[in-house]
């Protein structure tokens, strides 16, 4: 997975890109297939907020989120893209798969 940070109105520091891939390798134990994210942290005034679109196989995935400490929104903003991903891989799954021929014999 590659992620790419990008800062608006802040200086993106390595303990907020560990952070961030910290917490993103959360999402790749419940999907393998994440292809890439790029992330946007802003700063607005007093409010901080953290946006994130996922590539994985077959959609794509955008969430973010708003708090007043930048971590919190990182925390907040993984955690709904967590529940995405959740959901996509249960929509891809085969859900009628078939477990052989049903043979029913008739006694009589």
């Amino acid at each position: 997975m590659q992620i790419d940070i990008t800062g608006h109105h802040v200086e993106v520091t390595q303990a907020l890109r560990e952070y961030v891939g910290l917490k993103f390798d959360r999402l790749e134990r419940h999907f393998d297939n994440v292809v890439d994210v790029h992330v946007v942290l802003t700063v607005e005034k007093l409010t901080q907020k953290a946006e994130a679109t996922l590539n994985v196989s077959g959609a794509k995935l955008y969430a973010g989120a708003f708090d007043g400490d930048m971590y919190a929104a990182i925390d907040g903003l993984v955690d709904k893209l967590d529940r995405q991903v959740v959901k996509h891989k249960e929509k891809r799954a085969d859900h009628h798969r078939r477990e052989g021929p049903v043979s029913q014999t008739l006694e009589g």
